[in-house]
């Protein structure tokens, strides 16, 4: 018991550390580059310009397709490792919220930690050229291993609707302005509440519509056992493309991304990145 408060305290004070505070905006401000990436990969489709993949892989390709492109994906490799730690410190110790002890408040944290891993390692691999196949190819790709054992329709079931479920929670806190909680507004002038309010609901509106369409596709396939009807982050903004609003549908989702990209950059400046264990929200498991 001893070693293992031992080993908890020594993992306290390091996520308290400055260094680690700087770590974990250094990683929203990769998030952030990567979704601009992705918004203007988006757009370049709608206007009917976009030669690469409106995911992941393609802002990862336009990156190395440029000069110094391998030191930034180093950048954004190590970004990406900052928001992982950070949110797997939030887990652990407690989130800088309202009952930030609660399980309801740290197994999401844990999540998107594992999610932010995953980022990691597909961006190191991408490095080794590892991993250059896109969104929708390993979406159906793993959807077909999945459905190839026993239950596995049933476990891509649950990933879609946790996706469609996640999409509309985000669309309730965006309206709700619940991001707010996550921001230290009082540090915030009048010009920048301003500025970020607006930016953070349209971004989040953006990232809500896509997850939920994500989870849809993901439940469709595994309904109707035809794994090539999932879809990833590319295929479903070129499905907006395929609505009656054409062109212009993908061009309002992807200027949804873009600005969330620039709500990341707000967060690099006033997100709450203190990973904190408070002591009059009730008991941890509470």
């Amino acid at each position: 018991m001893a070693a293992k408060d031992t080993a908890r305290d020594v993992g306290r004070r390091a996520a308290g550390h400055p260094w680690f505070h700087r770590l974990s905006r250094a990683g929203l401000a990769a998030r952030g580059v990567l979704y601009l990436l992705i918004g203007w990969l988006a757009l370049l489709i709608a206007s009917g310009h976009g030669g690469k993949e409106a995911d992941k892989q393609g802002a990862l390709r336009a990156i190395a397709d440029r000069p110094g492109g391998w030191a930034v994906l180093c950048l954004l490799a190590a970004g990406f490792a900052g928001l992982a730690l950070w949110q797997f410190a939030e887990a652990l110790y407690g989130r800088p919220l309202p009952q930030g002890r609660r399980k309801r408040m740290r197994f999401p944290a844990a999540f998107r930690g594992l999610t932010y891993t995953v980022g990691c390692v597909g961006t190191i691999g991408f490095l080794f050229g590892l991993g250059h196949t896109s969104s929708d190819q390993q979406s159906r790709a793993m959807s077909a291993r999945a459905m190839a054992e026993p239950g596995g329709r049933w476990a891509v079931l649950a990933v879609g609707a946790g996706f469609v479920v996640w999409g509309a929670v985000t669309l309730v806190n965006a309206g709700r302005r619940a991001f707010r909680d996550e921001l230290a507004t009082d540090e915030m002038g009048p010009v920048a509440h301003w500025i970020v309010q607006p930016l953070g609901m349209v971004g989040n509106i953006a990232r809500g519509l896509i997850g939920g369409a994500v989870g849809a596709f993901l439940a469709y396939a595994a309904i109707s056992f035809e794994p090539d009807r999932a879809q990833g982050l590319d295929g479903v903004l070129r499905e907006f493309a395929a609505t009656p609003a054409g062109g212009w549908g993908l061009a309002v989702i992807a200027l949804g991304v873009v600005t969330f990209g620039l709500y990341s950059f707000c967060e690099v400046r006033w997100r709450k990145v203190e990973a904190v264990e408070p002591q009059d929200d009730g008991p941890p498991g509470a």
